[in-house]
């Protein structure tokens, strides 16, 4: 198990009074009734204000992003809002959407209700591909300067020699886990067949646009119809906002067997290409950033060990049998990446 930090974390001092007071700083009073909401990366708070209303505060973990980065999303919600796509972007406060207050930033956005997408129906997968169309056209206006690329050495190369170097996989399943890790990160940089014409295809061959870059259902909220709302999806938490191809905020909606994901990807390219074209070689990568976000997800457990949320909600992180879990993932996706992409 990698070795245990001693240092108090960071978040230990973010207590309800420094949330309030932090609003209060930004010009919002808070009636006193806060309610942590389901983060792990930051820690998000829903606050009621004196007025009634409902503000949700997200404060950045120190160290994570820096400002010119966490200001670039921001950047691109308020474009996506302008563009009338559905989600929920920072207030503008005081002239600015990042505030500072007790060695914290912040930003403060309205409440958004919902539930989670119902997924096995072709007519909401259709809806949310068109949505999702008309934020990758919005993405694909231009780059991001500060934030970081998808590719294999930052979520794969990187994520591996990181936990191998601090001691996170247990002893004895340290051998087989960077073997299996080690071939999967060499068939990714192989690359993949594509069905279409039979040619080789690499993360790095698609087109990078800006994307929400952690789409998956928890980060769509579904609204019915009302008075003054159309109802359908809207985006929340762009904190992994990134530059990439458009097939990463598709893949993470897809679940259950091959051939329900191939239908499932049938509904939200259906709806995607509604609105906008898509390169159907990036469905050979599907694997690939499946692949990578599993080794990824690894490396970001062991770096966050240190707050004490982790420990509290993954127990089992670190043990011989989530090691051995994982070398039977990682064989599964290297039998993954080598069969046929999916189909649409």
């Amino acid at each position: 198990m990698h070795p245990p930090d001693t240092a108090p974390h960071a978040y230990a001092a973010l207590t309800p009074d420094v949330v309030l007071d932090a609003l209060a700083h930004a010009g919002l009073h808070g009636d006193g009734r806060l309610m942590a909401l389901g983060s792990y990366e930051n820690r998000v708070y829903q606050a009621v204000l004196e007025d009634g209303r409902r503000v949700v505060a997200k404060f950045y973990r120190p160290g994570r992003w820096s400002t010119a980065q966490i200001l670039e999303e921001h950047a691109f919600a308020a474009e996506l809002d302008a563009a009338e796509v559905p989600v929920v972007a920072p207030l503008v406060l005081a002239g600015r959407t990042l505030h500072a207050h007790a060695g914290f930033v912040f930003s403060v956005s309205p409440w958004r209700g919902g539930r989670p997408p119902e997924l096995q129906d072709p007519q909401t997968l259709e809806w949310i591909g068109r949505f999702l169309a008309r934020l990758h056209t919005v993405g694909a206006r231009q780059a991001f300067v500060h934030r970081p690329a998808l590719n294999v050495q930052h979520l794969g190369v990187e994520p591996r020699e990181a936990l191998l170097a601090h001691g996170a996989i247990a002893p004895e399943v340290r051998t087989a886990w960077r073997e299996a890790c080690t071939e999967a990160i060499n068939l990714i940089a192989a690359g993949s067949y594509c069905t279409s014409d039979g040619a080789i295809f690499h993360l790095e061959d698609a087109t990078p646009i800006r994307l929400h870059g952690d789409c998956h259902p928890g980060n769509i909220l579904w609204t019915p119809p009302g008075d003054s709302d159309p109802g359908g999806p809207h985006f929340v938490d762009l904190d992994d906002a990134r530059t990439g191809p458009a097939v990463q905020d598709l893949w993470m909606l897809l679940a259950g067997d091959r051939h329900q994901r191939t239908q499932q990807l049938a509904a939200l390219l259906d709806g995607y290409e509604q609105l906008r074209a898509f390169d159907r070689r990036e469905l050979a990568l599907i694997e690939p950033l499946r692949t990578l976000r599993l080794i990824h997800y690894s490396a970001w457990l062991a770096r966050r060990w240190s707050d004490p949320a982790f420990p509290i909600h993954f127990p089992w992180f670190g043990t011989p049998d989530y090691w051995r879990g994982q070398v039977a993932l990682l064989r599964e996706q290297i039998d993954a990446l080598r069969a046929p992409p999916l189909a649409a």
